[in-house]
């Protein structure tokens, strides 16, 4: 291969510190620009919002790279991210309250299997992207969930409704039917002594 190749792939455009700071200061902006976009943006709920979150990185692409397109530019924007995270992961595990500070608070959705419909307006989350999720996690409908969380990472975690004392009493006496249907039928399989 020709020297200029090598060259040109691994000679940095720029100074390594401006690229470590670069990096770091998308990932602040990206951090609190999803912070402040809601939960609903993590959560890709619809077409729209993973077309915004893919598009997201081509769009700061720039800003981290500069005018540098060399691979070790690229490796060493990648380590700075990487890095980063890794220290603000670490920082905000040892700090609880400045966690829930930066992540937010879980919404409930779903309380007592009754939908809360000002916190869906609040997340901008329709009832069919409720029931969509719901059924993702292997609900048939909204009327087997007792409680539906919106977690700060932009999951919804879902709780299944306890059947009642009616439901429960149904289910025992059936059982009771099908064992009773079952020493009939091995008493009549029996041959006559």
């Amino acid at each position: 291969m020709d020297a200029k190749i090598w060259s040109d792939m691994f000679h940095l455009g720029v100074p390594v510190l401006e690229k470590v700071l670069r990096a770091v200061i998308v990932y602040f902006c990206l951090v609190g620009g999803l912070r402040l976009a809601g939960k609903r943006e993590l959560a890709q709920l619809n077409p729209f919002d993973l077309v915004v979150l893919l598009t997201l990185s081509n769009t700061v692409q720039n800003a981290i790279i500069g005018d540098d397109n060399s691979v070790t530019g690229g490796i060493i924007g990648a380590a700075a991210l990487l890095g980063i995270n890794s220290l603000v992961v670490r920082f905000l595990y040892a700090h609880e309250g400045l966690d829930r500070l930066v992540e937010g608070q879980p919404d409930v959705l779903i309380e007592n299997g009754k939908v809360v419909a000002e916190r869906l307006r609040k997340d901008l989350i329709t009832f069919p992207e409720l029931e969509s999720a719901a059924h993702k996690q292997g609900f048939a409908s909204l009327d087997e969930v007792d409680r539906a969380v919106l977690e700060p990472g932009g999951t919804i975690s879902f709780v299944a409704r306890k059947p009642g004392p009616e439901a429960m009493r149904h289910a025992e006496i059936t059982n009771r039917l099908d064992q009773i249907l079952g020493e009939l039928r091995t008493l009549r399989e029996r041959p006559a002594s």
